[in-house]
């Protein structure tokens, strides 16, 4: 007898529907026959062992007979333990053990343990999602995935705990309630932080740099001596970036769950993602990747930020993997049967020591360094990596009267409130595009032209920091992007000569003594 369920694998970001079809023959045998086609995986192979001791272990015993699964379609690679489920219910109903000839209208996922309860899966958004999209009425989880299906309007989710429990919601249509979930409120109710910028004493330049950053989307590095409070920065750039509006959530969230790292009791990423990665990492680590190509830390940090700390430390082949992801926004892995697209809009935050043993200029400690150690120090950084860097700020050694200053320093609330107006004018401007764009730092070249027009005391500024500091073309647009953003903080239409200025002075590597 042949009974058919729906499930749903996950590729990238996205999921594609699977039908479970499920051949039953009325011969008996001497030994166990089960046959998994369709391009199954080792964990999906491996899957009969579970399914039949889960069966059994909740009164249902299989009696040995020759039990084929089809995979369908069959030409795309299933991997994963998410179709235990929808295989024992299909050996039940082939079996007569459901009230229902078919399930057309519910998806089923989820890893059966060896007593029949369900454990969680990796995917569950994109997977809902993708129920949403065909039109399948109902999913069937497992608790622990639950909330973070339920963020997909559209569709039914029921949070299941065991076997017995969906056979009996499938036969009697009792005892499983549907989930659902305010994601307004849960997206309120995540916006709040552990730190703030009013913990920060001194370093005012330096918050301007990342007022700037955060307000047109920049990549910025920071260059300083040790303790100078560089980490402690970066470390509050999420406090001070736009709230997640609810489909950027969303888009994050469906990364971290095919990742596997989401947290199952929030169900949402609910604030922009602060990412940063120990310098030991891989290329693959970074970037990702694998035999099956899972996401890795630059797409973890999508819409949020991504701080490499001690930059110069991390090997040069992992920072040049990055060049491509900080232009275009996404990461493109491409394997013998597969190749996917994982989204990496991020900021990136660096850190960096200004010289080896990290006292070059500092005010109070001498420093050892040669200038040749210094130039191979610096060189670690290619040239194209620190073109695409749009800002480089000098973070000095704070001293003792700041640190033990009355004075309140500025809060995250108001340094906030200045981003958050700077982003509406640019998404303002940026309306009428087909393009969309939601900051400066994604400018085009074509937006540059049209949106940064420069008086002539502009011109002439900017020529002569051209030809001084022997800028690329590339650093002349970063230059340009900055100064909109400045003007955009300044609520200014025009950009005058200050703004320029202001956006070369946040070139600190390409001055001469760097290059």
């Amino acid at each position: 007898m042949l009974y058919k369920t729906l499930s749903a694998a996950v590729y990238g970001v996205d999921a594609n529907i699977i039908e479970v079809e499920v051949d039953v023959s009325g011969v008996k045998m001497t030994e166990d026959h089960f046959h998994t086609v369709g391009l199954p995986d080792a964990a999906v192979r491996e899957s009969r062992d579970r399914v039949r001791s889960a069966l059994k272990n909740c009164g249902y015993d299989i009696p040995p007979t020759q039990i084929t699964i089809n995979l369908a379609p069959a030409d795309i690679r299933k991997e994963g333990s998410g179709f235990d489920l929808p295989m024992a219910l299909g050996i039940l109903g082939a079996y007569g053990g459901l009230n229902k000839k078919e399930i057309p209208d519910a998806l089923f996922v989820g890893e059966l343990s060896l007593d029949g309860s369900l454990r969680g899966v990796r995917g569950a958004l994109p997977i809902a999602i993708e129920a949403r999209r065909t039109k399948v009425k109902r999913l069937i989880v497992p608790e622990v995935n639950a909330r973070e299906a339920a963020m997909v309007g559209g569709v039914e989710v029921y949070p299941v705990k065991s076997l017995l429990e969906v056979i009996h919601f499938i036969n009697s249509g009792n005892g499983v309630s549907r989930l659902q979930v305010d994601t307004d409120q849960l997206l309120s109710q995540a916006q709040q932080f552990h730190v703030d910028f009013k913990d920060v004493r001194g370093q005012q330049t330096a918050k301007r740099a990342l007022e700037v950053a955060c307000a047109g989307g920049h990549n910025i590095l920071m260059i300083g001596p040790p303790g100078s409070g560089k980490t402690m920065l970066a470390k509050r750039m999420p406090t001070i970036l736009p709230p997640f509006t609810f489909e950027e959530a969303l888009e994050t969230t469906k990364i971290h769950s095919v990742a596997g790292v989401l947290d199952a009791r929030a169900g949402l990423v609910g604030l922009r993602p602060f990412r940063a990665p120990h310098h030991t990492i891989s290329d693959a680590g970074l970037i990702g990747g694998g035999a099956i190509p899972r996401p890795g830390e630059v797409s973890l940090a999508h819409n949020g930020v991504l701080f490499l700390d001690e930059l110069p430390e991390f090997p040069r082949n992992v920072l040049e993997v990055m060049r491509q992801p900080l232009e275009d926004g996404t990461v493109c892995i491409a394997r013998a049967a597969m190749s996917l697209t994982f989204p990496a809009r991020f900021m990136l935050a660096a850190a960096m020591n200004p010289c080896p043993c990290g006292f070059h200029n500092d005010r109070t400690r001498e420093c050892h360094c040669t200038p040749p150690m210094i130039q191979r120090y610096i060189s670690k950084i290619s040239g194209p990596l620190l073109d695409r860097i749009d800002i480089h700020i000098d973070v000095p050694a704070v001293n003792y009267k700041e640190m033990r200053s009355t004075t309140e320093p500025e809060s995250s609330a108001k340094i906030l409130d200045r981003v958050i107006r700077a982003r509406e004018i640019q998404l303002a401007r940026f309306s009428s595009g087909l393009q969309k764009l939601y900051c400066n730092a994604q400018m085009p070249p074509q937006f540059i032209r049209k949106f940064c027009e420069l008086s002539a005391d502009c011109e002439r500024l900017l020529e002569r920091a051209m030809a001084q500091q022997g800028l690329s073309a590339r650093a002349h647009d970063r230059i340009l992007k900055v100064a909109r953003t400045i003007a955009d903080l300044d609520a200014t239409p025009q950009l005058e000569p200050k703004h320029i200025a202001e956006a070369i002075q946040y070139r600190t590597l390409d001055r001469t003594f760097w290059a």
